[in-house]
C-alpha cells in the first residue's frame, strides 16, 4: 500500500500493516470527536511516526498512485477533520 504524507513523502507500507493503521486513525477520530487538541496532536504523530517506521519511503522523482492520504504533522484540526470520511482517515 502506497501512503503519502502530506508536504512530506510516500512511503510503501505492507498490507500487513492496516490493522494497527486503523487502530491509530480510532484514536485519532476519537480525539477530534472530543476536540481535544493535545489527544489530537499525540495520535496525529503516532499515526505519522507508525507510517515512517514501517513504511520504506520512495523515491522522490517515484509517480506512484497514493492508496492512502494523510495529513502532515504541523495540520490544523480543521484541516484533518475536513479529511475524515464516514470511516476516518483510513477506509476499511
Amino acid at each position: 500500500m502506497i501512503v503519502r504524507i502530506l508536504g512530506e513523502n510516500q512511503y510503501e507500507l505492507p498490507e500487513t500493516e492496516i490493522d494497527a493503521l486503523n487502530r491509530l486513525d480510532e484514536t485519532l477520530t476519537t480525539a477530534l470527536e472530543s476536540t481535544d487538541e493535545p489527544a489530537f496532536r499525540a495520535a496525529l504523530v503516532a499515526l505519522l511516526d507508525h507510517v515512517r517506521a514501517t513504511g520504506t519511503p520512495l523515491a522522490a522523482d517515484s509517480l506512484c498512485p497514493s492508496e492512502l492520504i494523510l495529513p502532515g504533522g504541523d495540520a490544523h484540526v480543521d484541516d484533518v477533520r475536513a479529511l475524515l470520511g464516514e470511516d476516518g482517515l483510513i477506509p476499511g
